[in-house]
């Protein structure tokens, strides 16, 4: 096992890390910018070391300020929660030439599923379900809309490299095809430097189904379930829940056996989750991300399993928790994600909490780094906190969210909360009948088709 751990992240995930790492008896490290000095993680954690000012370029994504503060806390592994450098493979490269470990997938891997047209590929051959579209990057030229025209309109042009919306639009019909190829191929080359960009098919009103995987690298691989991420704005997740209300046991066994199968057949090491698109009975394969989720609590409350300890646990060697056959699916669970944005227009609040009180009771968790008094910076993401509830049913799970809900307080600041105490309301949402376009609808004022 480790000796000590340098938690290369901030906020909610930096503190969910240091938990698992007192719970295993490891010494932490806390690494923070100047605008996080007061930041809870950094209070709570054996040493801490300022690695640079806010903007993150010069701090979180400061690679040698980053081994500097691991030689001189003496850390022997790190941690690099989820955004920042925690898909980058070459920063697992790097701790490994310094004799450091990182706790998460081999390198290898990471690159791989970093870029979106090679993790297609290779998903096929896994023979994991992918969604038709391009076998590689296209241009604007007669082939691009020979490809489309294949796959049939609409369209998603794609970037290549990154994630989160960004270098991606949608052609309806031929017409569209070269604005949408120029803009996604400009968006992509500013926000990633890449501007490669490929063909997918468009589909109308599927649900964004992701599975839990956790690997020991050495060849075992189990799944843990899936999560239901289809509530989303801007392909931003606001809501996600497990088990999903539209996969029945028959469905969930399959498509998480041929999932496990894979990463065994790749020899993945510790979590990982595989995306999906789910329509028509279908799962088409979109992408992989080779590290810790956001919404990884949603999976916690329905398993029993603490994925941030076995993360660090089986990236020290460890193996598997359990058997396939040993993990059971519990109940149900919902997270939602409370921004301290504006509930209508999403434009960012940060400042200064004056009241602070999170909701408690049975079944239900708050996962943030928040506090009254908390300055909330303008540099980074501008997440609250994450509040999860469990409940032995869906409907009993809906109904303690709406009690957590009306409970929790944040002022000082606007806040996500008055969406979410509407959509926990909404028939549909009660009933389970969305997709990924039902929010922006919903939003738009536009009825949910």
């Amino acid at each position: 096992m480790f000796d000590k751990i340098l938690i290369a992240n901030r906020g909610e995930i930096a503190l969910r890390i240091l938990r698992a790492c007192k719970e295993l008896g490891i010494s932490t490290v806390a690494v923070h910018s100047t605008a996080d000095a007061d930041a809870m993680h950094v209070r709570l954690a054996d040493e801490s070391v300022c690695i640079g000012p806010p903007p993150s370029k010069d701090s979180y994504l400061n690679v040698p300020a980053l081994l500097a503060a691991c030689e001189i806390t003496g850390a022997d592994a790190v941690h690099p929660g989820y955004g920042f450098l925690s898909e980058n493979a070459r920063f697992a490269e790097i701790l490994a030439d310094h004799n450091l470990d990182f706790i998460g997938p081999k390198a290898e891997h990471i690159r791989l599923m970093g870029d979106k047209i090679e993790a297609k590929k290779t998903a096929k051959k896994l023979g994991i379900p992918v969604v038709p579209g391009s076998e590689g990057a296209v241009g604007p030229d007669d082939d691009a809309m020979a490809i489309a025209k294949a796959i049939g309109f609409p369209v998603l042009v794609k970037a290549a490299s990154g994630g989160g919306g960004r270098g991606m639009k949608v052609a309806q019909t031929s017409d569209d095809l070269m604005l949408a190829l120029s803009t996604a191929a400009n968006e992509a080359k500013s926000a990633f430097g890449d501007a490669s960009v490929y063909l997918e098919k468009y589909l109308q009103k599927p649900r964004h189904i992701e599975i839990q995987v956790l690997g020991d690298g050495r060849g075992g691989a189990i799944h843990l379930g899936e999560r239901d991420c289809s509530l989303q704005r801007r392909h931003q997740k606001v809501w996600e829940e497990g088990p999903s209300p539209a996969l029945d046991p028959a469905a969930r066994a399959k498509i998480g056996s041929t999932v496990a199968k894979a990463m065994q057949q790749m020899k993945y090491l510790g979590v990982g989750t595989v995306e999906f698109l789910y329509e028509d009975g279908e799962f088409y394969f979109i992408e992989m991300n080779t590290r810790i989720q956001v919404e990884h609590p949603v999976t916690e409350m329905i398993t029993g399993i603490d994925l941030v300890l076995e993360q660090i646990r089986i990236a020290a060697g460890g193996d598997l928790p359990v058997t396939q056959d040993e993990v059971v699916i519990n109940g149900h669970s919902i997270e939602c994600r409370v921004n301290a944005e504006n509930p209508v227009t999403f434009r960012p609040s940060p400042g200064k909490i004056l009241q602070y009180h999170p909701p408690g009771g049975l079944g239900v968790r708050i996962d943030s780094a928040v506090y009254q008094g908390y300055i909330i910076p303008p540099y980074y993401d501008s997440l609250v906190g994450k509040l999860i509830v469990h409940g032995k049913t869906r409907a009993e799970c809906l109904m303690r969210l709406r009690r957590a809900l009306d409970e929790m307080v944040v002022e000082g600041i606007e806040t996500t909360l008055p969406l979410f105490r509407a959509l926990v309301r909404e028939p549909d949402i009660i009933d389970g009948d969305y997709h990924i376009h039902w929010l922006e609808q919903y939003l738009a004022g536009q009825p949910a088709d």
